[in-house]
C-alpha cells in the first residue's frame, strides 16, 4: 500500500470509527485539542475522542474501535501525563462521563470520573473519614487507584477494598483489594480500564475532618506551586531521597526553556508560565535526568507518563 492508499484508508477507518460511536450515542469530537484536557495544559489534538456515559456505551465504544483496528488510549484526569506536541493518534477514551458516588455506611463506590477534590468533599459531607491526605491530588479517582496516587500522609491503596475493571474485550471483574498488588505509585491489574472502586472510610466528626483538610491545605500552599498548571510530580522519590532534594542540590530550580519552568517552590514540579509547550517540558526533562545523573550517580524514574506523537 503506498502512502496515498494508506492515508486514504486511516481516514475511511476514521469515518467509520466515528460514525459507529455516534450510532451508539456516545459523544465524540475530532481533532480536540489535548491541551484542554491535560492538568498542564500542553499537547496536540487527539484524533478522536469518546465521553461514553455507561458501561454498555463503553463495551460499544471497545468493540466499534476493535472493528477498525484503532489503537486505544484512556484518559483519567490529565494529571501525571505529558501528551507530546504532535496529539494522540487513533482512539482517546475519556470516563469523565462516569461519575457517580454511592454509600453504604462506612463503605462508598466511587466511580473512575469522580474529581479528588469532590471526592474529599463528599467525605466531609458524610462524616466519613480516611481520605483526607488526598487533598492536593487533582486528578480522577481511577487515575489516583491506578497510580496508588498518595502523600506523605498516606496512599489510596490503604483505603481501597475492591477495584470494578473493564477489561479491552468488554468483560468486567471486580478485583479485590489483595490481588491488585499495589507499589509506590504503581498497581497491578489486568489490560482496560478501572471503572471505579469501593473504599472502606471510617465515621468521624466533621470538625476533625475539616482540621485536617485545612492542614493538608496550608501545607501544600506552601509547597507546591498550585497556581501554575502543572502535571504533579515528575519523577519518583529514589529509595531514602527525594527527587525535588536532588534537582535542586544540582542547581536546576527555577531553570527555564521556553515557558516550561522548574518550579521555584518545589523542583520536582515543572511549570506551564503560559505558552509551554510539550518540546519545551520533554527538554527540561531531559536536563534534569541528566544533570542529576551526572553529579550524584542516581537515576531517576519518571512518575509521570508521556504519551502521543512528536
Amino acid at each position: 500500500m503506498n502512502q496515498t492508499m494508506a492515508i486514504s484508508h486511516a481516514i475511511e477507518q476514521r469515518e467509520k470509527l466515528e460514525s459507529m460511536l455516534k450510532e451508539a450515542s456516545v459523544e465524540v469530537r475530532r481533532d480536540e485539542p489535548m491541551d484542554r484536557h491535560t492538568s498542564l495544559k500542553v499537547g496536540g489534538p487527539a484524533e478522536v475522542m469518546a465521553f461514553p456515559r455507561q458501561v454498555e456505551m463503553l463495551q460499544k465504544v471497545l468493540q466499534s474501535a476493535k472493528t477498525v483496528k484503532s489503537p486505544i488510549f484512556f484518559l483519567g484526569g490529565g494529571t501525571n501525563l505529558l501528551v507530546k506536541d504532535g496529539g494522540i493518534g487513533g482512539l482517546v477514551i475519556k470516563l469523565s462521563r462516569f461519575n457517580q458516588i454511592k454509600q453504604d455506611g462506612e463503605r462508598i463506590y466511587v466511580e473512575a470520573g469522580v474529581p479528588c477534590p469532590r471526592l474529599i468533599l463528599f467525605g466531609l459531607e458524610k462524616g466519613l473519614s480516611g481520605i483526607e491526605f488526598a487533598y492536593g491530588i487533582p486528578g480522577t479517582i481511577g487515575g489516583v487507584i491506578m497510580m496508588n496516587a498518595g502523600t506523605p500522609d498516606g496512599e489510596i491503596a490503604k483505603v481501597v477494598e475492591r477495584v470494578k475493571v473493564m477489561t479491552l474485550t468488554g468483560e468486567i471483574l471486580e478485583i479485590e483489594r489483595d490481588e491488585i498488588k499495589f507499589g509506590y505509585r504503581s498497581s497491578r491489574l489486568p489490560p482496560g480500564v478501572i471503572l471505579g472502586g469501593w473504599l472502606k472510610l471510617k465515621n468521624a466528626k466533621t470538625g476533625e475532618i475539616r482540621e485536617r483538610i485545612n492542614r493538608y491545605m496550608k501545607r501544600r500552599n506552601a509547597t507546591q506551586p498550585i497556581h501554575l498548571p502543572n502535571a504533579g510530580s515528575i519523577f519518583k522519590n529514589p529509595p531514602g531521597d527525594h527527587a525535588g532534594r536532588l534537582i535542586e542540590t544540582a542547581g536546576l530550580k527555577g531553570m527555564r526553556i521556553g515557558d516550561a519552568q522548574i518550579s521555584d517552590k518545589h523542583a520536582n514540579f515543572i511549570v506551564n508560565r503560559g505558552k509551554a509547550t510539550a518540546h519545551d517540558v520533554l527538554d527540561l526533562i531531559k536536563l534534569i535526568g541528566r544533570t542529576v545523573e551526572d553529579q550524584t550517580g542516581i537515576t531517576l524514574e519518571l512518575e509521570i507518563r508521556i504519551v502521543g506523537k512528536d
